[in-house]
């Protein structure tokens, strides 16, 4: 398959200043893809674009990952109602540190380089960027944009110089790299469509030279008409400390069956008879929901690595499906430690304490009416009243008591003194 076959393939093809999309087929360009420090970490709307990155890799092209030391003070306001609050330098710094991070773990084993456009626009003096940037960007270029009419207009919260001016900035990210790197595309979500151009048009006036863009398309959640990577607790992060494997995996393993063979071609590297394979399972039996375990394995082992992947899905299988309890090991309790109710339970202790005390019943009275019901489980196996907490319950110190299909909790079981 080639390059601009598997973009199409993919999704990954939204709009652009290449003529003819098989061009991409025959020389092999080297392209930029940058991330702003906004946050300390990358979200799952940047792992679609990382993703894209990853195939134009695979195909030969030369990578330059730009993180936006400069463009982070000012905050990009494209897409946005209100003005940004500034974030500090500190703060820029931190989330630059982490985004690099995130960059080798995202294309660990593959060539590129890391650059900041901060190093470049701190010896920048206001006069000289007015003179060799300013002059050649059209007033009625940067007017025309979407969100700098939204925020003039009758109900706008209207638009800070600084924030006018981002496109400015990153549009010579774009001739700086040109010039002194080689860089002659620029990858990126559609979103940045407006900024990107900024840049091609830049190195037109100033050089005369061709440069050109390449976006991809916004993930839209098919059953909601959203932009996909959002819930209800906000957004989905690949830092584990902002979103937990746990519920990092959860949330691909919930994705809707409208959308989730769109998923599997742009969050994981299936090639094309193996995703065949897996939608033709799908088809036959949804209830399985085998598209949406390999959509959750995949990208979580891509995002946090195998180890952390065969954990999650080990650890899912137990409290969702038909895994065995006693499988579970050190790593899959520290990370059930972190999601579910944690409560101290000892040898011979009456189990209708550790389910009140856990959350899983209100009273006593309502934790003896559910073991009535044979609502409980622990490690998986039914229990009835009257049961207690045994020596060969432990898995390892632990134990995983269940009231009815999902309410799930830990026992730390202690022996007797």
């Amino acid at each position: 398959m080639t390059l601009s076959e598997e973009l199409t393939w993919r999704g990954f093809v939204n709009q652009t200043t290449v003529d003819d999309i098989t061009k991409l087929d025959k020389k092999k360009l080297k392209f930029y893809w940058g991330v702003d420090p906004s946050a300390p970490s990358m979200q799952v709307g940047n792992l679609a674009a990382g993703m894209m990155v990853r195939v134009f890799i695979k195909h030969g092209y030369t990578p330059v990952l730009l993180v936006g030391g400069a463009t982070g003070l000012i905050g990009d306001p494209d897409g946005k109602a209100q003005e940004r609050d500034l974030k500090t330098p500190e703060e820029v710094a931190k989330n630059k540190h982490a985004l690099i991070a995130q960059y080798k773990s995202l294309f660990h084993g593959m060539d590129f380089e890391v650059v900041d456009n901060y190093e470049w626009f701190k010896g920048i003096g206001y006069l000289e960027f007015l003179r060799e940037v300013g002059k050649h960007v059209p007033m009625r270029q940067m007017l025309g944009r979407d969100f700098v009419q939204s925020r003039l207009g009758e109900d706008g919260a209207g638009i800070s110089y600084a924030e006018f001016s981002y496109s400015l900035i990153q549009g010579y990210d774009f001739l700086h790299l040109f010039e002194n790197k080689g860089v002659t595309l620029q990858i990126s979500g559609a979103d940045q469509w407006g900024n990107c151009i900024a840049g091609v048009d830049l190195i037109r006036r100033k050089t005369g030279k061709e440069a050109h863009v390449w976006t991809t398309p916004l993930v839209i959640n098919k059953a909601t008409g959203k932009k996909f990577g959002k819930t209800e607790e906000g957004a989905i992060w690949l830092d584990p400390k902002q979103t937990s494997v746990y519920k990092f995996y959860q949330f691909w393993l919930n994705a809707d069956d409208e959308g989730v063979e769109d998923y599997l071609k742009i969050f994981t590297e299936l090639d094309k008879p193996a995703l065949s394979e897996v939608m033709q399972e799908f088809s036959a039996n949804r209830a399985e929901r085998k598209a949406q375990k390999t959509l959750a394995y995949e990208t979580t082992k891509l995002v946090h690595g195998k180890h952390r992947a065969d954990s999650v899905r080990r650890v899912s299988e137990v409290l969702f499906g038909s895994g065995n309890y006693q499988e579970l090991n050190d790593d899959d309790f520290g990370m059930l430690v972190d999601e579910l109710p944690k409560v101290e339970a000892m040898v011979g202790q009456d189990l209708i304490e550790p389910l009140v005390a856990a959350g899983l019943a209100s009273s006593n009275s309502e934790a003896r009416r559910f073991f009535q019901q044979g609502a409980v489980y622990m490690n998986g196996e039914q229990v009835a009243p009257g049961r207690r907490v045994e020596t060969d319950d432990s898995i390892g110190g632990y134990a995983i008591i269940r009231r009815g299909k999902n309410s799930n909790a830990i026992l730390e079981i202690a022996r007797t003194a």
